[in-house]
C-alpha cells in the first residue's frame, strides 16, 4: 500500500504541477482538511504528507497530538492545528498540569512542525457530559498561559470546535442566538477569543438539514448548486447556501454576546459519499458536487454575504475514509481518499484533455467530504 500511495502521489505531483501553470491552484490559503486516523488501514504519516503536498493543501487537522504525526510532517510546509482529547480537560485546568502538556507535547515539535493552533476539546459546549464544559475556558486560558510562559503564545492560537448545535436559533442568520443554558461560559469563552485573537471554529453540516427535511430543504442550496437561494428579511442579504448562512448566524450570535470582530471559520464540513437507507443524500454525487463547489469558493478567497471581504477558512473532513468510526454508515464514508490512497469519486480529474477543464480536474484533487452537524 505505501508504494502505491508513493506512485499516486507521484502522478498527482505531475498532474497539479501543469494545472499550476494555469493559476488553478495559486492562492488557496483558507481551506484545510482534517485528518482522521481511526482506522485500522491507514497509510504511515510520512505517505499522508506526500500526498497532502501532492494536493499543495498546506493545512490539515489532527484529532489529537500523535507524535509520529508531528514527527513526520517536521520541515515540512503543512500547518497543522492539533487537538486536546475531551478528557484531558479536567487535568488541563490546572496551569503546571497545563504547562506539562504543553512542554511535553507541543515544545518538543515546534517550530519544525509547524503548528499554529490547539483545539481544545471538540464540540464541549453541547456534549452530553455537561461537566466538561465547567472546565472548558479553565482549561484553555491554562494552555495559553503555558504557551505565554513558552513564548509560544503569538505563533499559536487557542480555541474549541462548536458543533452548530450550541445555537437555539440559526434562522435566519439575524436571527441567530446561542442557548441560554450556554450564555454565561460562552461569554467568558468568546472574551477569551476577543483578547487573544483567536478564531471561533464551527462544525458546521449542511447534509443533516438536508437529511432531516428533503422535502423542506432545497438540494440545490446546500450543495451550492445555482439556485434562487434566500434573502435575510432583516439584513436583506442574499444566501445562495446553507453554509455560509450558518457561519453568518454563529457571528450574528457572537455579536448578541456583546463582542464584534472575532473571526469565524469552519473547522468541519463535508457530505458524505454512502450512507445507510435512511441517511438521505447520502450518495457519490453529492459529495462531488457539495466538495467541488466549495473548493470553487475557496479558490476566490470568498467570505460570507455578512463579511465579504473576510474570507472564510474551511477545513474539509476529512482526508481518509475511517473504518473504525462508529455509528451509521455515513460516518466512515466521509473521505476524499480511501486508505490506499485511490480517490473515492472523481469529480473532473479525467478531464485532462484541455486548459479549459483543468479547473475542474484540479478542483477534485482537493476536494473532500465531512460529517456535518446543525
Amino acid at each position: 500500500m505505501a508504494l502505491l500511495c508513493i506512485r499516486i502521489a507521484m502522478i498527482l505531483v505531475l498532474f497539479l504541477a501543469f494545472s499550476e501553470n494555469y493559476g488553478f491552484l495559486r492562492g488557496v490559503t483558507s481551506l484545510g482538511i482534517n485528518y482522521g486516523q481511526v482506522g485500522n488501514n491507514l497509510p504511515q504519516p510520512e505517505k499522508v504528507l506526500d500526498l497532502l503536498s501532492s494536493l499543495k493543501l498546506t493545512k490539515a487537522r489532527i484529532y489529537d497530538t500523535n507524535p509520529q504525526i508531528l514527527t513526520a510532517f517536521a520541515n515540512s510546509n503543512v500547518e497543522l492545528i492539533v487537538t486536546v482529547e475531551n478528557q484531558m480537560l479536567a487535568v488541563l485546568m490546572d496551569p503546571q498540569q497545563a504547562f506539562q502538556w504543553v512542554s511535553t507535547h507541543i515544545k518538543p515539535y515546534f517550530p519544525a512542525t509547524r503548528i499554529t493552533g490547539i483545539a481544545v476539546g471538540n464540540e464541549v459546549f453541547t456534549d452530553s457530559d455537561t461537566t466538561l464544559l465547567t472546565y472548558l475556558v479553565p482549561a484553555i486560558v491554562s494552555i495559553h498561559g503555558a504557551l505565554a510562559q513558552l513564548g509560544l503564545d503569538s505563533y499559536i492560537h487557542v480555541s474549541t470546535p462548536n458543533s452548530l448545535a450550541v445555537l437555539t436559533e440559526s434562522y435566519p442568520p439575524s436571527a441567530g442566538s446561542f442557548k441560554t443554558e450556554v450564555s454565561g461560559i460562552m461569554s467568558q469563552y468568546l472574551q477569551f477569543l476577543s483578547s487573544t485573537k483567536a478564531p471561533f471554529w464551527i462544525n458546521a453540516y449542511p447534509y443533516f438539514a438536508y437529511k432531516d427535511k428533503p422535502d423542506e430543504v432545497p438540494l440545490d442550496y446546500v450543495l451550492f448548486n445555482p439556485n434562487s437561494g434566500m434573502i435575510d428579511p432583516h439584513t436583506k442579504l442574499h444566501y445562495d447556501n446553507m453554509l455560509y448562512a450558518q457561519v453568518d448566524a454563529v457571528i450574528f450570535a457572537i455579536a448578541r454576546m456583546g463582542f464584534d470582530g472575532i473571526e469565524v471559520g469552519v473547522s468541519e464540513t463535508g457530505w458524505p459519499s454512502k450512507g445507510d437507507a435512511d441517511e438521505v443524500g447520502a450518495m457519490v454525487d453529492n459529495a462531488a458536487a457539495y466538495n467541488k463547489n466549495i473548493l470553487g469558493r475557496q479558490f476566490k478567497s470568498e467570505g460570507t454575504p455578512l463579511r465579504p471581504n473576510m474570507r472564510l477558512e474551511i477545513y474539509l473532513f476529512a482526508l481518509f475514509n475511517e473504518d473504525m468510526k462508529p455509528g451509521p454508515t455515513s460516518e466512515r464514508n466521509y473521505g476524499l481518499f480511501q486508505p490506499d490512497c485511490t480517490m473515492v469519486y472523481n469529480v473532473g480529474i479525467s478531464a485532462l484533455s484541455s486548459p479549459s477543464s483543468t479547473s475542474s480536474a484540479s478542483i477534485s484533487l482537493t476536494s473532500s467530504a465531512t460529517k456535518v452537524k446543525t
